[in-house]
C-alpha cells in the first residue's frame, strides 16, 4: 500500500502531508501500464552519431558488461570511444568492460577482448597491428542486442552468443567444422592500453586465467605531457570451458610460443606507432564438432575473488538460455522503476532505451564477498549497511541529470554510491575527484560535481550514507587550500586540483584566468558557485546555519565573472584576471575561460539564481528575449553545461515556452535506430535529461528536490521508487501535437504553479495535467505561481 496525502490549507504553501497514489494494477484508473518493457528496449541506440554506448550484455549496474571492439584497421582505433562504433562493421574481439558514453577516444576500459579466430594461430596477434589475419568483418543483420544479451555472427564462420550476471558472464561460440577453432585472450589489450598483463592456461582444468593492469583514462588526450598515462587498477579474470583444449600457446610482443601456457607484457599507453606490436595474451584451441561454452568471472581485487563472484553467480550447469531469461526478467523489474501507458512504438523505445541507459551506471566494483579495490589500490571491505561499492563517476556530466533521477528511482543504490564516493575521498587524500573509474581518480573536468550531487540525493530523501561525514569532508574540500590546487599539472583537461588555487578564489571571490590553476576560469566560478549552492543547501537540511548563510554567500560569486558590458549590447559571463581585468578579446561564441563550452552557453549556467541573472540582464523580459535568440542561434543540445537551459522559462513567467523547447529538443534529436542520442551519453546523463523530459518534471537545480514542470509526453506515468511510495503522472490527450499545459491538479486540487515541491517524489503524489495544442500563457505564469531561487 502506499501512503495517501491529504491536501490542506498548507497546499498555498507548498506544504504537503501524506496521501494515497493508486498503484499500476488499480483497475479504476483508465490506462494500463505496458508490461514487456525489455521489448523497448535497443542497445544499438547512441552507438552512432557520436552516443559512444555499447550494445553487449550486461545487468542493471553490472560490473561485467560484455560487448565487441571493432576496429578501423589500427589495434589502438576502434571508432569509438567504448570499442563500438555502428558504422565500423570489423570486431578484433569482445572485451567484458565498459562505460556508456565516455567522452573521449578511446574512452577507459575494454578490458580482455577475447577473439574466436576461425584457422592457425601462425604469427603474434600483438603483431596484426592493422587487424588483418586476426580480425573479422560482420553484418548488422548477423547482430542481436538485447538487455542482458548479445549475439554476433562473423564474417569468418564464427557465432557467438552472451549472457550476462553482474560479476560474471556465459558465451558459447560455435566454429565452422574442418577449420581450426581458437579464443585468442587479448589481455593486455585494454582500450588505452595497459601497464602489464599477465595469461595462464591450465589445460588440466580447462581454465584460461589473468589480469591486466590498466587505467589511462581519455587515452588520446594529451594533457599535461601526458597526465592521464597511469595505472589505478588491475581486473582479473577466470575462464572455464566446457571443453578440452587441443592447443595452446601464448605471445608477448611480436613472439608468438605454440604450446606454452603463461604469458606476460603490457602495451603502454601511446596510440599508433608508439603501442604498436606490443603486448601479451594466450590463446586456446577446440574441436569444431560442437559449440564451445565459456563461463567467465572477473574481480578487481584477486582471481580468488573472480572464481568467487564466478561461483556465486554461475553454475557449471548454467546456459545462455536461462542466464539470459533471468537478466530479461532483472532488466525488466528495473525498468518498471517508471511505467507507462500509452504512446507509440517509437516513442516507448526511446523513452525505455533511455532509462535502460540511466541504469547501466553506477557500475558494481565490489565482489561478492564485500570487498572492493580502493582508490589507494588497496583491498577494502563495505562499510556497516553498505551493500556494494559503486564506480564510474562523470561527476561534471552527471550531477546535472543523472544523479537525480537515480536518487528518485533507486535511493538505496544512490546512497551506497554516495557512501561509495566518500570512501574513494577517504582514500585519495580526503579529496573527491571529478570524474572516478572504477576505483581511480582521474581529474576529468572541471568544478567540484560531488558536492551538488550528494546534495542532490539527499534533498530526494536518500539519506543511507554517512551524511554528515560526507558534508563535512566537502566543506574542507571547499574551505581548505589543497596544494595540488596550485599545480598546473594535467591543466585544461585534467588539472591536479579539484578546488584549484582555492586560498586565490577565496581572496578574490572568481577564479582568476590567469592564475586559477583551471581548466576555465569563468567556468571554475560558475562550477564552484554550484557547487556551493549545494552546500548551503545540504547545510540547511543538517541545521548547520553558519554553514549555510556562509556558503549562500558563496553561491552569489558567480556575479563577479558577469561582465554586463562584455558587448555594447548585452552583459555576459566572462573570464577575468587576478588584477581585475577582463580578458580580452571577448566573444559570446568562444570557449575561452570556459570547458567545453562558449561564454553564450555558461551565461545561463546559474539554475540557482534564473532571477539573479535576469536582474542583470535587464529584467525577466529582456531575458526571456535573449533565451529566444539563444535557441534560436546558439543552443548546442549535446553537452552539459546548457542542458537545463529549456527549463529556465518556467522562473521567467513563461512555462509554455519551457514546454514547447523541451518538446522540440526530445523530438528533434532523440530517436531510434544506432543515431537516436544527441551526443556521448555521458553516463547516462544524456539520456536522463530525456527520461525526465518525457515525464514532464525536471530538477529545478541539480542539489533540490522540487521539480519545474512541463508537459508529459504519456497520458499515464507511474514512478515507483524502490522501496517507497509511487508518484503518479496523468496527461491526458498526451500526443505529439499536445505539448502545452492548459491545466494541472495535484490530488485532485487545481495547482498553478509551474513547480512541484521536493514532498511530492518523497511522500508520493497524484498530479494530472491537462494538455492542448495551444498554449496557455495564464498558466504558471503570476509571480508567485513561478520557482524560487532560495
Amino acid at each position: 500500500m502506499n501512503v495517501r496525502m491529504v491536501l490542506s490549507g498548507a497546499l498555498a504553501a507548498g506544504l504537503l502531508v501524506p496521501f494515497a497514489v493508486a498503484s499500476p494494477s488499480s483497475a479504476d484508473r483508465g490506462p494500463a501500464p505496458h508490461r514487456d518493457l525489455v521489448s523497448y528496449v535497443d542497445p544499438l541506440i547512441g552507438t552512432a552519431n557520436g552516443g559512444n554506448t555499447y550494445p553487449g550484455a550486461v545487468r542493471p549496474f553490472g560490473m561485467l558488461s560484455w560487448s565487441p571492439t571493432s576496429t578501423k584497421g589500427d589495434q589502438t582505433d576502434t571508432g569509438a570511444a567504448n570499442g563500438y562504433q555502428y558504422d565500423t562493421t570489423r570486431v578484433r574481439g569482445f572485451a567484458l568492460t565498459h562505460v556508456n558514453g565516455a567522452g573521449c577516444h578511446p574512452g577507459a576500459a575494454g578490458d580482455v577482448p577475447i577473439f574466436p579466430h576461425v584457422g592457425q594461430v601462425a604469427t603474434s596477434p600483438t603483431a596484426d597491428t592493422k587487424d588483418q589475419t586476426y580480425a573479422s568483418d560482420f553484418s548488422h543483420a548477423d547482430e542481436t542486442a538485447e538487455p542482458g544479451r548479445y549475439a554476433l555472427g562473423l564474417a569468418n564462420g564464427a557465432e557467438t552468443d552472451f549472457a550476462a550476471t553482474t560479476r560474471a558472464g556465459i558465451g558459447t561460440f560455435s566454429f565452422p567444422r574442418g577449420q581450426q577453432a581458437n579464443l585468442l585472450f587479448r589481455t593486455s589489450n585494454s582500450l588505452n592500453g595497459s601497464e602489464d598483463a599477465t595469461t595462464r592456461i591450465d589445460p588440466r582444468t580447462q581454465t584460461v586465467s589473468g589480469s591486466v593492469l590498466t587505467g589511462g583514462f581519455c587515452g588520446r588526450r594529451g594533457n599535461g605531457g601526458g597526465s592521464n598515462k597511469f595505472s589505478y587498477y588491475r581486473l582479473h579474470f577466470t575462464a572455464h570451458f566446457d571443453q578440452k583444449f587441443v592447443r595452446t600457446g601464448t605471445w608477448v610482443d611480436g613472439q608468438l610460443r605454440p604450446g606454452t601456457t603463461s604469458a606476460s607484457g603490457g602495451e603502454g599507453y601511446e596510440t599508433g606507432s608508439k603501442r604498436a606490436g606490443r603486448g601479451s595474451g594466450g590463446y586456446v584451441g577446440f574441436d569444431t564438432r560442437r559449440a564451445v561454452t565459456m563461463r567467465i568471472g572477473i574481480s578487481y581485487t584477486s582471481l580468488a575473488a573472480a572464481e568467487a563472484n564466478l561461483a556465486a553467480e554461475l553454475t557449471p550447469r548454467a546456459t545462455v538460455d536461462r542466464v539470459a531469461a533471468a537478466g530479461t526478467k532483472a532488466w525488466n523489474r528495473q525498468l518498471r522503476r517508471v511505467e507507462v501507458a500509452g504512446g507509440s512504438t517509437p516513442k516507448l523505445t526511446t523513452f525505455y532505451t533511455a532509462l535502460y541507459h540511466s541504469f547501466l551506471q553506477p557500475n558494481i566494483t565490489s565482489d561478492v564477498a564485500g570487498t572492493y579495490l580502493g582508490a589507494d589500490r588497496k583491498v577494502h571491505r563495505l562499510k556497516r549497511g553498505q551493500r556494494a561499492q559503486y564506480g564510474n563517476y562523470s561527476g561534471w556530466d552527471q550531477y546535472r541529470a543523472h544523479t537525480q533521477l537515480l536518487a528518485l528511482l533507486e535511493p538505496r543504490i544512490a546512497g551506497d554510491f554516495a557512501q561509495s564516493l566518500l570512501n574513494l575521498s577517504r582514500q585519495n587524500g580526503g579529496v573527491w575527484d571529478r570524474w572516478v573509474h572504477v576505483n581511480g581518480p582521474t581529474r576529468v573536468m572541471t568544478g567540484d560535481p560531488s558536492a551538488p550531487t550528494l546534495a542532490g540525493m539527499n534533498a530526494l530523501g536518500v539519506d543511507n550514507f554517512e551524511v554528515e561525514a560526507a558534508f563535512d569532508s566537502l566543506v574542507r574540500q571547499a574551505t581548505v587550500p589543497n596544494p595540488a590546487g596550485l599545480s598546473d599539472y594535467g591543466c585544461p583537461g585534467q588539472c591536479a586540483g579539484m578546488r584549484p588555487n582555492l586560498a586565490e578564489y577565496l581572496r578574490l571571490h572568481y577564479a582568476p584566468q590567469d592564475t586559477c590553476h583551471c581548466w576555465g576560469g569563468a567556468a571554475e566560478t560558475l562550477e564552484d558557485s554550484a557547487a556551493d549552492y549545494g552546500l548551503a543547501q545540504w547545510a540547511k537540511r543538517l541545521g548547520r546555519t553558519r554553514e549555510a548563510q556562509r556558503f549562500t554567500d558563496r553561491a552569489g560569486w558567480w556575479r563577479n565573472t558577469f561582465n554586463p558590458r562584455a558587448t555594447p549590447t548585452a552583459g555576459y559571463q566572462q573570464a577575468r584576471n587576478a588584477d581585475g581585468s577582463w580578458v580580452e578579446p571577448f566573444d559570446p561564441t568562444s570557449d575561452l575561460g570556459f570547458a567545453q563550452g562558449s561564454s553564450a552557453t555558461y551565461t545561463w549556467m546559474v539554475q540557482h539564481d534564473v532571477h539573479g541573472l535576469a536582474a542583470l540582464m535587464g529584467g525577466d523580459a529582456r531575458a526571456v528575449a535573449r533565451l529566444d535568440e539563444f535557441f534560436r542561434s546558439g543552443y548546442d543540445p549535446t553537452n552539459e553545461p546548457g542542458i537545463h537551459t529549456p527549463w529556465l522559462y518556467n522562473a521567467l513567467g513563461q512555462p509554455w515556452k519551457t514546454q514547447q523547447t523541451v518538446r522540440d529538443y526530445m523530438d528533434r534529436v532523440y530517436g531510434t535506430g544506432p543515431t537516436g542520442l544527441p551526443g556521448n551519453d555521458d553516463l547516462g546523463t544524456m539520456s536522463a535529461w530525456y527520461v525526465w523530459s518525457a515525464l514532464g518534471i525536471y530538477p529545478q537545480t541539480p542539489s533540490r528536490g522540487e521539480m519545474l514542470l512541463s508537459s508529459p509526453t504519456f497520458p499515464k506515468v507511474w514512478i515507483n521508487r524502490h522501496g517507497g511510495p509511487t508518484t503518479m503522472i496523468s496527461a491526458p490527450g498526451a500526443s505529439a501535437d499536445a505539448i502545452y499545459v492548459r491545466s494541472a491538479r495535484l490530488d485532485g486540487r487545481s495547482w498553478t504553479r509551474s513547480w512541484l515541491p521536493a514532498s511530492v517524489l518523497n511522500r508520493g503524489g497524484d498530479l494530472t495535467v491537462r494538455v492542448g495544442d495551444r498554449p496557455r500563457t495564464s498558466w504558471g505564469s503570476s509571480p508567485q505561481d513561478v520557482p524560487r531561487d532560495r
